[in-house]
């Protein structure tokens, strides 16, 4: 589990498509997430195809000591062995993320599996995990269902590298 590299971008594009869950960003926003944000990124990567496998985004909130974690992708060969939970938690140890005290995302409510990867996570943080509401399918100019946000805190990470 790495951070993620410009070559990465195309495989990372192929795996949120492949969620068929995910909106599909432009292609430009993962370049900028693998050049500008790879600090709050993170891909995991099959060595023995050399594939990316797992891909999890996210960045710092301004003004909060909070990481938002925005897209959640793991390969359905590799779904139920806990990637999801290890890329955000690889994340949230880095040493870029020291200061964080919270951990935010929004969930479709149809993404039971996200949610529960979110709850392990909280878990695996010894912190509760509260949703509140955030955006409204109404919000959305397409088809949408509500977003709302789940905060994973307060915590405070000891060791982080």
């Amino acid at each position: 589990m790495v951070k993620p590299k410009k070559s990465h971008t195309k495989e990372i594009i192929k795996l949120v498509k492949d969620t068929k869950v995910l909106d599909v960003n432009s292609e430009y926003l993962y370049y900028l997430q693998t050049i500008h944000f790879k600090d709050y990124c993170c891909v995991a990567i099959d060595e023995t195809k050399n594939k990316v496998i797992g891909f999890v985004s996210g960045y710092l909130i301004p003004n909060e000591n909070s990481l938002f974690i925005w897209q959640v992708a793991v390969n359905s060969n590799y779904r139920g062995l806990g990637l999801a939970q290890k890329l955000i938690l690889k994340i949230a140890k880095r040493k870029e993320c020291k200061d964080i005290n919270y951990i935010k995302t929004t969930v479709s409510p149809s993404n039971s599996s996200s949610i529960r990867v979110f709850e392990k996570v909280a878990k695996e943080l010894n912190t509760k995990i509260k949703k509140s509401k955030f955006l409204k399918m109404k919000d959305f100019k397409n088809a949408h269902e509500d977003e709302p946000m789940y905060t994973i805190g307060s915590f405070k990470l000891k060791g982080k590298k």
